[in-house]
């Protein structure tokens, strides 16, 4: 059979493009697909924790023992991608005695170094740790950022020869009798989509092995060839605070429960999280009461996020997954293990596997073992080496210069850019062009802007998963229209106008959920800005006047201009809140409990 292919990838999240790395260091041929923008999924929307493994300690030994593995791989070939914060879990007067033992014994048998700290030890660390929290167990637990790492895989993967196509969804597979043979890909519009084939036309890739790395949406694509694939999604909300209150991760040491982590990410923190199941990860609002939850719980560990500026919402779905017959009733109790479902043994049906489950910590260790998997179907002799290979911006960390002028630039915005292109920063900022900073939060200039727009084309949200740019505290209001620019001369007024307009409405969709107090004002303010600058209010030559409803093509200025939903007449308000009704669909970083 001719084929376009040797290994089809289905899924741009941190699990599929590590694969498409590791099958291309080996030599195979792979081409990957991903409906949206790298990291659309649950890999765009987690927490930011890279796990000890502390979590499960108590709960799933066999998911904490695969997470400090990991964790140690990733802080070796991803240094660039990750912070070593350090993470603490907390006892406050009324959590258990017990349980406290009980972690301790769990993170110390499965070989998670530990160390027992005073609540006096811990407040030394960390300052703003509420003045009654007894003790704390001291973890390797640290942040990373999903997208530079994604990003970072999927780049490698095209060193190495793969094909790495975004914006370009699986509508079906591909079938000879009972074997998978290929998928059906429908080509999306808009800005990094493909320029030589037309928005909305339909491309058949054949290949000689299909992965499915899709994650909550597994079930989804395995039906296209009947197969079931039982993936229980599981909502989590989590909360993105103004500024930094903590620099460690801060676990709460209980027995299971919903806003219980406190995560140090960049410029941020990020608050997390609920854990409800659903049925379609496409389709489950966000709940007022789940962003009321993480300040008012969280803020019995650190106190002072009562008076931080709450700056956007989002949630994520993870793809939990047990085998048939289970019978978990509590998402919370289903294991983050991973599984590979060879559809050829289970169901007979050849030329497809499923990789489901997991956890992002442990996305390496996944793409390796289907890699083996692949492999071995194909008859391919090569060994995994993607444990010991750094990714692009970590190799040789060490020779970066220690000075922080190094290429123009004031020191912090110098440091910020070479924590994100790390052994890249040399490469990227030393052009002898103007290079001023576009982000002003984040500390991203030009040089950076121009070095993601040239990898991803007229794409602006891909350009902020590379840069953060329009990921801080404004939220875009000030650098949105400043990154647009940097699209021209090499693109036409249209592409720039859409560009801009899904970068708008995608910061919108993650702000409108936090509009009370401190940040409605931030909100008019950026609304001021786009109607008054850019005239995006009124502007004939886009969308972005009308209000489609979902804040998804445009920002629904009508909307913002009748403020918030209204109770239903004779609704009582909700007690203990003055916030309004803000109800919707987030992004920025998915739920990985």
């Amino acid at each position: 059979m001719p084929s376009d292919t040797d290994v089809l990838v289905l899924g741009g999240g941190s699990t599929g493009c590590g694969i498409a790395r590791d099958l291309a260091m080996r030599g195979l041929e792979v081409t990957l697909l991903e409906r949206g923008t790298l990291t659309d999924g649950t890999t765009g929307r987690m927490h930011g924790l890279l796990h000890s493994g502390g979590r499960y300690a108590v709960s799933d030994r066999a998911s904490a023992r695969e997470c400090i593995e990991e964790n140690r791989v990733l802080r070796e070939i991803a240094g660039h991608c990750v912070e070593e914060t350090g993470g603490l879990f907390v006892k406050r007067p009324e959590d258990p005695d017990e349980y406290f033992e009980e972690k301790l014994e769990g993170c110390r048998d499965c070989g998670i170094p530990a160390r027992v700290l005073s609540g006096r030890e811990a407040r030394a660390n960390e300052p703003y740790l509420a003045a009654d929290v007894e003790r704390a167990i001291e973890v390797p637990d640290g942040a990373v950022d999903p997208f530079r790492l994604c990003v970072a895989n999927a780049i490698d993967a095209e060193n190495h020869g793969a094909r790495i196509e975004t914006h370009a969804e699986v509508v079906d597979l591909l079938c000879d009798g009972d074997d998978v043979t290929g998928a059906v890909v429908r080509h999306g519009a808009g800005p990094g989509k493909r320029t030589d084939v037309a928005a909305g036309s339909l491309e058949e890739i054949t290949a000689e092995y299909v992965v499915n790395a899709t994650g909550a949406w597994a079930g989804q694509i395995g039906a296209m060839a009947d197969l079931e694939i039982a993936v229980r999604p599981s909502k989590g909300v989590m909360t993105i605070m103004n500024v930094r209150q903590v620099d460690t991760v801060i676990n709460r040491c209980r027995p299971k429960g919903d806003a219980d982590i406190v995560v140090p990410h960049e410029t941020t923190a990020i608050l997390g999280t609920t854990d409800v199941e659903v049925e379609d990860p496409d389709d489950y609002p966000e709940e007022r009461w789940e962003v009321d939850l993480m300040i008012d719980s969280l803020a019995e560990l650190v106190p002072i996020l009562r008076e931080a500026r709450t700056i956007r919402s989002f949630w994520g779905v993870r793809p939990l997954y047990e085998p048939p017959g289970t019978g978990t009733v509590d998402p919370t109790d289903i294991t983050r293990d991973f599984f590979l479902l060879d559809h050829a043994d289970r169901d007979e049906v050849a030329g497809i596997s499923s990789i489901v489950g997991g956890k992002f910590t442990t996305y390496r260790a996944m793409a390796e073992d289907i890699a083996d998997h692949v492999c071995d179907k194909l008859g391919v002799r090569a060994s995994c080496a993607t444990a010991e290979e750094p990714l692009p911006g970590s190799e040789n960390l060490e020779t970066l210069a220690a000075g922080m002028d190094d290429f123009g630039l004031r020191s912090p915005i110098a440091r910020r850019s070479k924590q994100r292109l790390g052994s890249r920063s040399q490469a990227v900022l030393e052009c002898s062009d103007p290079n001023p900073v576009i982000c002003q939060c984040e500390g991203v200039t030009r040089a950076e802007i121009r070095d993601a727009i040239e990898q991803s084309g007229a794409d602006l949200n891909a350009v902020r998963i590379r840069t953060r740019a329009s990921m801080g505290n404004c939220q875009g209001g000030f650098c949105c229209q400043a990154m647009a620019t940097e699209l021209h001369p090499d693109h036409d007024a249209d592409t720039v106008r859409a560009a801009l307009s899904e970068l708008v409405a995608e910061r919108w969709k993650g702000e409108r959920h936090a509009c009370w107090g401190e940040q409605l004002s931030q909100a008019m303010v950026n609304y001021a800005l786009y109607a008054t600058t850019a005239n995006l209010d009124a502007d004939p030559a886009s969308d972005a006047g009308t209000d489609p409803g979902d804040g998804s093509d445009s920002l629904p200025y009508a909307a913002f201009d009748r403020g918030p939903d209204r109770e239903p007449e004779g609704a009582a308000p909700r007690a203990g809140t003055d916030r309004p009704d803000t109800r919707g669909a987030g992004t920025d970083a998915g739920g990985g409990r």
